[in-house]
Order: C-alpha cells, then structure tokens, then sequence
C-alpha cells in the first residue's frame, strides 16, 4: 500500500477516536455511493455530520483542508444526496472537515465544522 494511504488510513482511525471523544456517535466509516466516498459519518446530537477527514505527515505541503477543493465537495455532495436515502427520517446535514498533521510533538487537529454548503 503506498505511504499516502497508510497516512489517510491512520488520519481517518485518529479522527474517529477524536470525534468520539468529542461526543460524536460514529455511523460510518468509508461509506461509500457508486465511486464516491465519505470518509466518516458520524451524529453530532440531532445532526448528521459528513466529515472529510485530510491528513499530512507534515505541514511540508500545506494545511490538509486545503485539499477539500470544488471537485472533492461535489463528490461529498453526490454521496452525502444518496446518504440521507438511506437514513430514516429528514437528518439536517453538515458538512465538517478534519485536518490532521503529523508534528514531532504528535498528531495536530483541526475540527472545521459547516466547512462548507451544499450548492446547486
């Protein structure tokens, strides 16, 4: 498996450990919607919270949220459309990122919650 994966992998197991942590009930991890993923599903209260998870293992390259771009919000948005079908009842919807780099001192987080909304 190659070395981006094995960090995306590890970020996504960190995030869900901090999410809960932070009170969130984990739904999902890696749903999937025809080629589109949503990394983590998760209730923050009466909310469902699709979460994008992004990791580095270092700040080299930039903050991680800066790779949730135009492309990587629709297809959150096409999975997340076929996401409420399969929830009963009428779930509000957030869109939430976690960004997580890697430092000598251990892993940082960043919890960007309505990171984004939905557009037509």
């Amino acid at each position: 498996m190659a070395h981006h994966n094995t960090v995306g992998e590890a970020g996504e197991q960190l995030a869900s450990q901090w999410l809960a942590a932070k009170g969130f009930t984990i739904l999902h991890r890696n749903w999937r919607a025809g080629r589109d993923e949503i990394d983590i599903v998760a209730r923050d209260g009466d909310m469902l919270v699709v979460v994008e998870v992004k990791t580095r293992s270092s700040a080299r390259w930039g903050a991680p949220e800066w790779a949730v771009g135009p492309a990587k919000r629709r297809s959150l948005m096409r999975a997340a459309a076929e996401l409420v079908h399969a929830v009963p009842g009428d779930p509000e919807l957030r869109f939430d990122v976690v960004s997580i780099t890697h430092t000598p001192a251990g892993p940082e987080f960043l919890h960007i919650p309505d990171a984004f909304y939905p557009t037509l």
